[in-house]
């Protein structure tokens, strides 16, 4: 199957720098909603059969505007959202930005034991993404979208991806609405296709002022 990982929209924590992995969260920006209402345009060539978003309220907003446009009602899987900060949630200071980044970097080099200040470890994360991944195959679609968030996506598609190196999460950006492509099967494995990270709807999308943490490379 295809599998395109989304990531949600802006939101202010992502203009702010600002480490924000709570469930629900918050919503979007002005300009979140704009690069949500692009989507549809965007993807309409994707031949996109389901739509999944995780627990966090700004990747069903941004899901919202495909999901009336290719009539789909999206599936919640929780095992979608983002990697948890514990201690770290809502610090935007440098020192702790980089220990969210270092450790997430640690479970790409293979240190998946590894444990996010008072949240989850590395075996965590996987385990529950995994899981999500693995209920979208059970979907039977053969082209799949899921809603999902910057560190997240970053590290699980390049740890995962056969034909990658497990830092590329690290060396690659992830803007609000850009896709990772992938190809394959849990069982068979996964291979990278495309590593889109601009917005989806063009240049004018893209807010370079915005601190970001989540989406800018380690």
């Amino acid at each position: 199957m295809r599998l395109l990982l989304i990531r949600h929209g802006q939101t202010p924590a992502n203009v702010t720098g600002v480490l924000d992995a709570e469930v629900p969260g918050p919503g979007l920006t002005d300009l979140g909603e704009q690069q949500a209402q692009a989507l549809p345009a965007a993807l309409a060539d994707r031949g996109i059969e389901r739509l999944f978003v995780s627990s966090m309220v700004r990747t069903q907003l941004t899901a919202a505007p495909l999901a009336e446009a290719l009539g789909l009602e999206p599936v919640v899987l929780p095992g979608l959202r983002e990697i948890e900060a514990g201690a770290l949630q809502g610090k935007r200071d440098q020192t702790s930005v980089q220990q969210y980044l270092a450790t997430c970097y640690a479970w790409a080099s293979g240190e998946r034991e590894a444990r996010m200040p008072g949240a989850e470890t590395g075996e965590d994360f996987f385990d529950r993404y995994d899981d999500a991944v693995r209920q979208i195959e059970e979907s039977g679609a053969q082209v799949a979208a899921a809603f999902s968030h910057g560190a997240a996506i970053r590290i699980w598609a390049a740890t995962t991806a056969q034909n990658t190196p497990n830092d590329l999460g690290a060396d690659r950006h992830l803007e609000n609405t850009g896709v990772v492509e992938l190809e394959g099967s849990t069982a068979d494995g996964w291979r990278l296709v495309d590593w889109e990270g601009e917005p989806m709807g063009g240049d004018d999308l893209i807010d370079r002022t915005a601190q970001d943490p989540t989406g800018e490379r380690f």
